[in-house]
């Protein structure tokens, strides 16, 4: 039994169904890993994998900015149905589908062990997955440091049939498929090229066997490997036109491998004269993989029984620290494996169906940011700089959107996105989702956030934000009989008033977005700050409806409607530190009775989570605790730790795995650059812990301890000398840090 938290989790079977094969990545290629010692499946994935239709044409954001003049005229007019048909007439086209590439298939002929006892685990400090049965052994990680999915398999006299194998749910009839096996001098190589029906994009998977003992012999559309004892598979795909040099690209394979000098190639079958070192391999990966995973960690003070349990039991114990603990660890690691190229899809980097809900996209009005909520307090700068990628890969879209929809110079981002393209053409009459202008803001504000806690300024990230405020300079040109802007058309993703259509005027999320955008600006271009400050001090404020409630809509006479998943509205209090209880105690007293009133809708996991990362902001522990049962409680999450979208594990989706190390470390520690908040929301289910290691947005790594006798503690290490507001529950004070001097902090939890 395990005195510190478990870093990993385990079954004691193989996984039945592609949703509990346990996960690893490096965020370009990822793995999900059966562990069957008879007949083992390796599902391999990448980012850049998205199906092609060739419908190019309703993929550029609708030319509407020469009839937004008349739809604001009619919206200030009172017609609250004027949006409904402000479209270009298309259907709801949804973004390009991520799907996976193929499954490496080891079939391991007549085993005489299969009563023996098994299991199978994965390491999150390594990222490694492994499953034994008596003498077999098989081990995967996908390497940061090579950008390869690594397999090693030992046997006493190894037998395996190895083939690549295109079959699963949901691939299309049309996709043409080639095989290719060759016998090398380390053992084999295998690829398999699939090109998408009607298109001449293609990608192709290319495996490298390296074959310790025995022989190896071609038996298509794969191998047969005798009397082994030990084979090493690199596994690599790339999405490409024309055709792969399959040639260059094993060379490459084969030039990761060290190999012992022995002699010539010899005809097949044959033993290869090849030794690889597996453990070479995975310690160039740690050097990148386990430095990041380290660097935060959470002790609940779990019962060291419950730690041992394999996840699935963990599971069936919603209530335990244990659960809540290894959650997080495997939060981290899975929220680590997933960005790379991109940040995180729906699916993460995971899927073993072409018929992926909602395309697998990236969808920002929501998802994508509750998934990468904790990069900056948890570390995890890889993730923030994944997600920068994706936002100035598509910046150039990002311009089209603003020119062709709304007239404008500057930036706006869509609300999905396959990470191709950053056209916004995903919209119907129901979801105006081209209508929403609050999105680069939300989509920047993480690298706002990096930038704060590392204490520098991506002049990236500047330039975009410039872009941003550029668009609210020109868009913001309408006014109300009091003389303040309106955001018109606005809209609340993905909600509507109860009185008037999706599109309408003033929305909570748009208006603070818009101030938030031009006021971030505004600090970090100072030639045009007057400017913009002045633009967003004629936004108008937030509204309390008559329920003493944070209106959803600014607008007078729209009316809210409670019962949705999306909790828009509420930006202001997250992820923005806009309203909070010690600044704005007014606002956030209505900020907490309109998350008191809004309901679950249809129970989808990010609604929770963004649920509970409000309610910690507003302090309150309590909604905290319920709403992460709610999850918990609701059967969520797979074996392989990774999430669903809906109760009882409907609908693979990373939004509640990638989300709850957010809540959990937004419950004990808050920071702004200019004040420290600790253990605003503690939950009486978590009466003793430790947290390390976690970043604030004033350039300081803190340690936090907490017990069941009220006692807590802190140490600050700053990296830049700074002065902060501190409050605990024992109440509030100045804080001055010096750089490189740790300061020590006592306090009482109640």
């Amino acid at each position: 039994m395990s005195a510190t938290p478990v870093h990993g989790t385990w079954e004691p079977v193989p996984a039945g169904r592609w949703e509990d094969a346990f996960l690893t990545g490096n965020g370009h290629h990822g793995a999900l890993v059966h562990g069957d010692p008879d007949a083992d499946r390796v599902i391999v994935t990448h980012h850049t994998l998205v199906r092609p239709d060739g419908d190019d044409e309703h993929r550029r954001p609708p030319a509407l900015a020469a009839r937004l003049p008349a739809l604001q005229d009619r919206l200030l007019a009172g017609d609250r149905a004027a949006a409904e048909d402000f479209t270009d007439g298309r259907p709801l086209q949804w973004v390009r589908p991520f799907h996976p590439a193929f499954q490496l298939r080891l079939n391991r002929p007549s085993p005489d062990d299969t009563d023996a006892p098994y299991r199978r685990a994965v390491d999150f400090t390594t990222g490694e997955t492994t499953a034994t049965r008596a003498g077999w052994t098989s081990r995967v990680f996908v390497s940061r440091a090579d950008d390869v999915i690594v397999q090693h398999v030992t046997a006493p006299h190894l037998t395996l049939d190895l083939s690549l194998d295109p079959r699963l749910p949901g691939a299309p009839a049309g996709l043409r498929i080639g095989h290719g096996a060759v016998l090398t001098p380390e053992g084999a190589l295998l690829t398999l090229r699939a090109r998408y029906p009607g298109s001449d994009l293609a990608y192709t998977g290319v495996t490298l066997v390296a074959v310790t003992g025995g022989t190896t012999k071609l038996v298509p559309p794969g191998v047969l490997v005798e009397g082994a004892a030990e084979v090493l598979l690199l596994t690599r795909v790339h999405r490409h036109t024309g055709e792969l040099d399959t040639v260059a690209e094993s060379r490459a394979l084969r030039d990761l491998l060290p190999v012992t000098p022995s002699a010539a190639p010899q005809p097949a079958p044959h033993s290869a004269p090849y030794s690889a070192s597996y453990d070479d391999l995975l310690a160039r990966h740690l050097t990148q993989h386990r430095t990041a995973y380290d660097r935060v960690t959470l002790d609940l003070a779990a019962d060291p029984a419950e730690r041992a349990l394999p996840g699935s039991e963990l599971l069936a114990r919603p209530h335990g620290t244990a659960l809540l603990e290894r959650l997080f660890a495997a939060g981290r690691y899975h929220l680590l494996s997933a960005s790379g190229l991109f940040p995180p899809r729906l699916t993460g980097l995971w899927t073993g169906d072409w018929n992926t809900a909602w395309s697998g996209a990236f969808t920002t009005n929501a998802n994508l940011n509750l998934q990468t909520a904790s990069a900056a307090a948890a570390a995890l700068p890889e993730v923030t700089e994944a997600h920068a990628a994706l936002v100035h890969r598509q910046l150039p879209h990002w311009r089209d959107n603003a020119r062709e929809i709304f007239g404008t110079r500057g930036a706006v981002a869509p609300s999905h996105t396959d990470g191709e393209s950053g056209h916004t053409y995903h919209f119907s009459r129901e979801y105006p989702l081209h209508l929403w202008t609050a999105g680069a803001d939300w989509l920047l504000r993480p690298l706002v956030d990096h930038d704060e806690t590392y204490g520098t300024r991506d002049p990236r990230t500047t330039a975009a934000l410039d872009e941003v405020a550029l668009f609210y300079e020109d868009f913001l040109t309408r006014t109300d009989d009091a003389g303040d802007l309106v955001v018109v058309p606005s809209y609340s993703p993905e909600n509507r008033p109860d009185n008037a259509s999706w599109a309408t005027l003033n929305a909570a999320m748009d208006l603070s977005a818009a101030r938030h955008a031009l006021l971030t600006a505004a600090d970090r271009r100072p030639e045009h700050a007057d400017r913009r400050r002045a633009l967003a001090g004629r936004l108008p404020p937030h509204r309390i409806n008559a329920d003493g409630a944070l209106a959803e809509w600014a607008w007078p006479g729209l009316t809210d409607t409670y019962d949705h998943r999306h909790l828009s509205h509420l930006y202001a209090v997250w992820p923005l530190d806009e309203i909070n209880p010690y600044d704005t105690p007014d606002l956030a007293e209505a900020a907490r009775r309109a998350l008191e009133l809004r309901g679950a809708e249809n129970d989808s996991a990010h609604g929770h989570l963004h649920h509970a990362l409000v309610a910690a902001r507003l302090g309150d522990g309590a909604r905290v605790a319920h709403a992460l049962g709610r999850v918990l409680d609701g059967d969520y999450f797979h074996a392989s730790l990774m999430s669903a979208h809906y109760p009882h594990r409907d609908v693979y989706n990373a939004d509640a795995a990638h989300g709850l190390p957010a809540v959990l470390i937004d419950m004990l520690v808050q920071s702004t650059p200019g004040r420290l908040v600790l253990l605003p929301a503690l939950p009486d289910s978590c009466p003793r812990g430790e947290l390390r290691g976690v970043r604030t947005r004033f350039g300081a790594s803190l340690d936090l301890t907490w017990a069941p006798d009220g006692s807590a503690s802190a140490v600050l290490r700053p990296h830049r000398s700074h002065r902060v507001e501190l409050r605990t529950p024992s109440g509030a004070e100045p804080l001055d840090l010096v750089a490189g001097e740790d300061r020590v902090l006592s306090f009482r939890t109640r």
